[in-house]
């Protein structure tokens, strides 16, 4: 049985405490690159046949794949910025994964709060921020390590995973996670698609009106070329043992590729100003807990 490492941070309401104000996950979370990574934990995760099989039948990525991703994308923030906030996320999140049930291309029966599908969705969040922040910013230090790991949990806690259903150490997380990689992921019919140039993927209908028409008049010519850079970014910020597990490719010239982009992505995002630097709930959060300390 894994062993807690410490008893749940809580709220003065009792609920589940966010990760704290200056750790790993507030430094990482919100910078832009975390952008880059989260395409790649989402391939992990629906790798998972029931997981996949979830999102296949239930989710709007392929009719609505940008509000999807508007909407993901505040609810991590959430996770990690939300405060107060971030335990009901947490709660409407379970809502929301309540119904969602059926049969995985294998006839197996699944439910997403299932403990083992619900705790490898969120499990993906670590080696893929440990992995991508290697290439995209610096490797993190062994304590470095531990400690995302330890924010991770307390993540967890937020999402409603009990201490039962992840591993409690960074000691017992990698068995575990090797475990999964080697009995259970495939490449499914969404990971498949998730990395389809030719995917009929709508222009995007989030920002600015002009942004937003110009993107429509362009997107026919755009397409085809965000397809393959968010597939090459998937694959490649990936971690390679997740990636073999999959059975997807990944060549030497690629991943020379991948290094000359890190390596500008490395030099640019550090001296970018805040606003550019940070999503709008990390900048307000960041803001926020610079007022309090004056």
């Amino acid at each position: 049985m894994n062993r807690p490492q410490e008893s749940a941070a809580r709220t003065p309401a009792g609920d589940p405490a966010p990760p704290p104000v200056g750790g790993v996950l507030w430094s990482v979370a919100g910078d832009i690159r975390a952008l880059l990574m989260l395409p790649a934990a989402l391939a992990m995760q629906v790798a998972h046949p029931a997981i996949g099989a979830g999102v296949d039948e239930h989710s709007v990525f392929r009719t609505d794949p940008w509000g999807r991703g508007e909407r993901s994308l505040r609810s991590v923030q959430l996770w990690v910025y939300g405060g107060d906030e971030a335990a009901e996320e947490g709660r409407r999140l379970r809502r929301l994964h309540r119904d969602i049930q059926g049969t995985d291309a294998h006839g197996r029966g699944y439910h997403a709060l299932t403990p083992a599908y619900y705790s490898w969705v969120h499990a993906t969040g670590f080696p893929v921020y440990r992995y991508g922040l290697g290439l995209l910013a610096r490797p993190l230090t062994d304590a470095q390590e531990r400690q995302l790991y330890a924010e991770w949990l307390r993540v967890g806690h937020v999402l409603g995973i009990h201490d039962r259903d992840m591993p409690q150490t960074v000691e017992e997380f990698w068995p575990y996670y090797r475990r999964v990689l080697a009995e259970e992921l495939e490449a499914t019919v969404v990971v498949r698609e998730l990395l389809d140039p030719d995917l009929p993927v709508p222009a995007p209908d989030r920002g600015p009106l002009p942004v937003r028409l110009a993107l429509r008049l362009l997107w026919p010519v755009l397409r085809r070329p965000f397809l393959r850079l968010r597939a090459f970014l998937t694959v490649g910020l990936m971690p390679p043992d997740a990636r073999e597990a999959i059975g997807l490719e990944w060549t030497d010239t690629q991943e020379r590729a991948l290094r000359r982009f890190a390596l500008v992505v490395r030099a640019v995002v550090p001296v970018l100003p805040e606003r550019l630097r940070y999503l709008p709930l990390a900048r307000k959060a960041r803001g926020a807990a610079r007022r309090a300390k004056r």
